[in-house]
């Protein structure tokens, strides 16, 4: 049986020292023979080297959420929300991003090996901590057992099984591997733990950086929401559903609320939604689908890339035309200006001293249509044709639906962070209580009851009509508004049965194959781990 207090992976990748290196560089190639670790682990002899760790956590954490690729891009970029056309030679990298919103990546997929690696180092570090014979103050082991649960979360999610072994066990042990109840076991076990030991913060600004009792609540939420998904019985119990509404309840009685102005929520500024965010800079969320000629001083230009498929558009309510005059709206659809504000907006800056905030003139949420400079005039591409971000993807070559050879003006584009609030500030919300406040909700109604006065009020705070009566469908798609880009969208259509549904330039034969709702483990795992079993379909 194993100690859960007192694990390892077996599949670190670097010894310790190293860790900064790992944890800095997502696109290493990791060569199976680095897997074995060379000595037993014996544990941490003091508890400033604990708390070290911890932070060697923390600092993990800001690469593996700023990151465009990796975990970002399979929890958006392979569903209804997200996609990389090719344009050009610009975002070919080899078919790696469209392999992924088609559902045809297959077990070398670099982002999901580097998921794979990173998250289980992660558990790795977590267990150092925990482990009964090194000497981590109650703080770190609180730190350290949201950080193992968040990891395994992680694993769980997107593999379906978790490798553990026991620290005292001899190097060369096989670990083994937890799936369903028996992961989802040590996910509870520890955010209790967390729980117990973490302290309670409200929506406090600064201090969220850090993990608290409201944090280790929202995922344990996520937990007991998915348990039906994670241990395959198809059926939400009534008892985890009500566990989800008693800890969001917590939540809200730590002081978090729902509020109002939805695109200030992203700045770095304190506000009373945000549970946790992560001191990693929000560049990927702003410059990835921003065209090269939508400027601000201190970046030249996007990289035009990253856009949103129509349907997904189409979710929000308001008028064909995004511009800001074209007429009521959700709000969380966002607007495109048709010129930039007067220096002295609140947060932003004039660099060029031009009497124009920098970037004011760059849109909030979708940008769709014509795009306009600082003073109004209407933006070109590169060629020199109207900058007009439309809905389809088609190919230069033939004019058919595709995700190659497409133009530098195809797609809506999404923008959830402003570069005139600055293009590379710190402060990425990973855990808000919207989130928290919607999965209520959701329990609310799959355990029975009636969840439109809720979704009601939500909408009603973002400038949306209220729903006569909420259901399951409509709660998947206020999810999707409320959310999108925030990391849950592939979690949230699993368990909403949606993932493998059709949508644009998804394979055929990926529509309706459950297979694709758990990604595959890495090949290298497989030779050095006989008790890992390739999932379903690879």
């Amino acid at each position: 049986m194993i100690n859960y207090l007192k694990t390892r992976s077996k599949i670190l990748m670097f010894s310790l020292p190293a860790l900064a290196l790992f944890f800095s560089c997502t696109d290493l190639e990791i060569e199976p023979t680095d897997s074995l670790l060379a000595t037993n682990f014996e544990g941490i002899a003091t508890a400033e080297e604990a708390a070290s760790q911890v932070t060697s956590m923390y600092n993990s954490i800001n690469g593996f959420i700023g990151d465009q690729a990796n975990l970002y891009a399979l929890s958006e970029v392979t569903t209804d929300e997200m996609l990389v056309p090719t344009r050009g030679s610009d975002w070919g990298d080899n078919g790696i991003w469209r392999q992924l919103h088609q559902h045809s990546w297959t077990p070398d997929h670099q982002y999901i090996t580097t998921v794979w690696n990173q998250w289980n180092e992660l558990q790795l570090v977590a267990s150092e901590v925990l482990d009964s014979r090194s000497a981590s103050s109650p703080d770190s082991r609180a730190a350290a057992s949201f950080f193992r649960a968040l990891a395994v979360y992680v694993i769980l999610d997107n593999f379906g099984q978790v490798p553990i072994r026991d620290t005292e066990a001899p190097p060369l042990t096989d670990p083994e591997v937890l799936t369903g109840e028996d992961a989802i076991a040590l996910i509870v076990s520890d955010l209790e733990a967390a729980i117990s030991g973490l302290p309670a913060t409200g929506p406090s600004g600064a201090e969220n950086v850090n993990v608290s009792k409201a944090a280790a609540r929202y995922l344990l939420a996520k937990t007991h929401l998915n348990r039906h998904i994670f241990n395959g019985s198809g059926s939400p119990d009534a008892a985890d559903m009500a566990r989800v509404i008693t800890l969001v309840d917590e939540i809200t009685a730590d002081g978090y609320e729902l509020e109002e102005g939805y695109f200030d929520i992203f700045r770095d500024t304190p506000d009373n939604e945000t549970i946790w965010w992560i001191n990693t800079q929000v560049g990927n969320r702003i410059w990835n689908g921003l065209h090269y000629n939508l400027v601000t001083p201190e970046q030249s230009g996007g990289w035009n890339g990253f856009s949103t498929l129509s349907e997904f558009y189409d979710l929000f309510e308001g008028p064909e035309s995004n511009l800001e005059n074209a007429g009521p709206r959700d709000e969380r659809r966002g607007f495109v200006p048709l010129q930039g504000l007067p220096a002295g907006v609140d947060g932003t800056v004039d660099d060029n001293d031009d009497g124009i905030a920098d970037g004011t003139n760059i849109g909030f949420g979708f940008l769709k249509g014509q795009q306009y400079g600082p003073t109004g005039a209407p933006l070109t591409e590169r060629g020199g044709a109207p900058l007009v971000f439309s809905r389809e993807f088609v190919s230069t070559v033939d004019g058919q639906p595709s995700l190659l050879d497409n133009d530098e003006i195809t797609g809506i584009r999404v923008l959830k962070y402003h570069p005139s609030y600055g293009g590379f500030v710190s402060h990425e919300v990973f855990f808000r209580y919207s989130d928290a406040y919607l999965m209520k909700a959701e329990a609310m109604l799959r355990s029975g009851g009636d969840a439109t006065a809720m979704v009601n009020d939500l909408r009603v705070l973002r400038d949306a009509s209220p729903i006569a009566t909420v259901t399951l469908d409509d709660l998947i798609d206020e999810r999707g508004r409320e959310l999108y880009i925030e990391f849950w969208r592939r979690n949230d259509l699993i368990r909403f049965g949606q993932y493998t549904r059709d949508w644009e330039f998804k394979d055929p034969a990926a529509i309706g194959n459950s297979d694709r709702e758990l990604f595959p483990i890495p090949a290298t795992q497989i030779i050095l781990n006989p008790n890992l079993v390739q999932n379903p379909g690879y």
